[in-house]
């Protein structure tokens, strides 16, 4: 078994959980304390990855960054990077597709906490970064975790997505999932087999650590 698509995959999977990670904060404060008419929309926007075909995403984000759009004209002869069939794209659309993966929790872990920790917060004239950062998501722990982990988790199997922007190039767009599917192709159901069993594994674990996590096991279990 060539191990190349596995290390790939735990590679993107990692860059867009620490992008989304950076990103998706902001954006689920605003979505858990704002009252502006226009939050449904920014809410369907963020979650439309969760009831979009995936083959539906990658079409049009394959259009987008194509050599002959705009966007991917410009990319190309400013910055000379092309996005289409290349590790960067990947990561862009892992990024936009596991957006609500990690939004959501977030928003959530946000929108139940007491009004009186910001309420003090603001008597004691704290900036919004320092209320962000002590307050806030100190106290969301288990939110945060949750999505570090379904994001992780989720960009580890996707499929559709990266087969329609990057294809299956070895050493560079080929992923795990990506592999399964060519080794099936080929008839090699062992290799498949093997490829198959490592992501089992991978998302057993990552999911059994969000429950042992959240129900409070694994701090019972030290003390």
């Amino acid at each position: 078994m060539d191990f190349t698509p596995l290390i790939l995959t735990l590679k993107l999977a990692a860059i867009t959980t620490g992008v989304l990670l950076v990103i998706s904060i902001p954006i689920a404060r605003w979505l858990a304390y704002s009252r502006r008419r226009f939050k449904p929309l920014i809410e369907t926007l963020v979650s439309m990855p969760l009831v979009l075909p995936p083959t539906v995403l990658g079409f049009y984000l394959l259009l987008a960054f194509s050599p002959d759009s705009l966007p991917g004209q410009l990319l190309e002869n400013w910055f000379g990077i092309r996005l289409a069939f290349s590790f960067p794209g990947l990561v862009i659309a892992s990024v936009i597709y596991s957006l609500p993966f990690m939004v959501h929790p977030i928003q959530s872990g946000l929108s139940s906490l007491p009004q009186s920790l910001q309420e003090a917060s603001k008597v004691m004239d704290k900036s919004y970064l320092t209320t962000l950062l002590s307050v806030e998501l100190p106290n969301i722990k288990p939110s945060l975790l949750t999505g570090l982990i379904l994001t992780f988790a989720h960009t580890v199997g996707e499929f559709g997505v990266v087969l329609m922007i990057g294809g299956s190039i070895p050493n560079r767009t080929r992923v795990a999932s990506i592999a399964i599917y060519d080794e099936v192709e080929a008839l090699n159901y062992h290799t498949a087999h093997q490829y198959s069993l490592v992501l089992l594994a991978l998302a057993f674990g990552v999911l059994l650590l969000v429950y042992l996590v959240n129900g409070g096991y694994l701090k019972r279990f030290w003390q």
